[in-house]
């Protein structure tokens, strides 16, 4: 016997079906009307109506044209984010997956590949993401940096599988924010220091971070698996956190990721 499911979504009051969240979907995947109509086999034409009907069941555009092609609204990302959502929640087929942020991803690569868990997937993410994942039941396990973050994922088991210094880059008092690791609680020591600084920026990527010639913090774990040496203005111990895996229920694939992690942070 074959099930699927499919999903649609109600947008103040008017259904839009799987079919017109498919389009824009596909407009979001390929960056192009004409790519997302060719992919899924319908007309051009086509695709506008669907559009369309979402567009007047949002009462907002969905899509906006730029030199490169066509890319989601705000309304348009959120109707999509929603409707990924509810796919990975029907899949019936998904496989065991971790999520951790780049903090933790060469260790949980080498982890993952150790303990041999058939069909596990890895998603790299920031903390908060990662903690909607688990949420959404689109994740097993998540690795996480920021122990502030453990007050929004309360309805989770929990456990310190090690810890975690980090270290302060002192180029002055203007800082570029990473977007991963335990940020907050390095930027709470600077408050209880009473330094003045001021957050200009912020990058997801590390080669901007490090060339930046701003302040920043970085785990000094990543600096380790990266094999990059920076002087930190204060002793990495004084930035110490928890690295924390939060999990629904434990289960022996869970065990024996959580044992090998807290070998390996030894």
């Amino acid at each position: 016997m074959d099930i699927q499911v499919q999903t649609s979504q109600i947008i103040n009051g008017k259904t839009v079906t799987s079919r017109q969240i498919e389009a824009l979907l596909a407009v979001q995947d390929t960056g192009s009307q004409s790519a997302a109509a060719r992919s899924l086999g319908i007309s051009v034409p086509v695709l506008h109506k669907y559009i369309s009907i979402i567009e007047e069941a949002a009462e907002a555009p969905v899509l906006k044209s730029t030199p490169a092609g066509s890319v989601l609204t705000e309304e348009g990302e959120r109707i999509a984010s929603i409707a990924r959502s509810m796919q990975y929640r029907v899949q019936r087929d998904r496989g065991f997956t971790v999520c951790c942020s780049p903090v933790t991803e060469d260790l949980m690569m080498s982890v993952i590949s150790t303990v041999k868990i058939p069909n596990a997937h890895i998603i790299v993410s920031d903390d908060e993401y990662n903690i909607r994942l688990m949420r959404e039941d689109r994740a097993d396990l998540a690795i996480i940096d920021d122990p502030l973050y453990l007050f929004d994922a309360e309805e989770f088991e929990m456990e310190e599988i090690g810890y975690m210094g980090m270290v302060l880059v002192d180029n002055g008092p203007s800082f570029i924010r990473y977007k991963y690791g335990a940020q907050r609680v390095a930027f709470m020591f600077l408050d209880s220091e009473d330094r003045e600084y001021t957050v200009d920026s912020e990058t997801f990527s590390l080669p901007e971070l490090l060339g930046s010639n701003k302040s920043f913090f970085i785990d000094e774990f990543m600096l380790t698996r990266k094999n990059l040496r920076l002087k930190s203005a204060v002793d990495p111990k004084m930035l110490r956190h928890a690295i924390t895996a939060i999990y629904r229920k434990e289960s022996r694939n869970i065990t024996k990721i959580m044992k090998a992690v807290s070998n390996r942070m030894r």
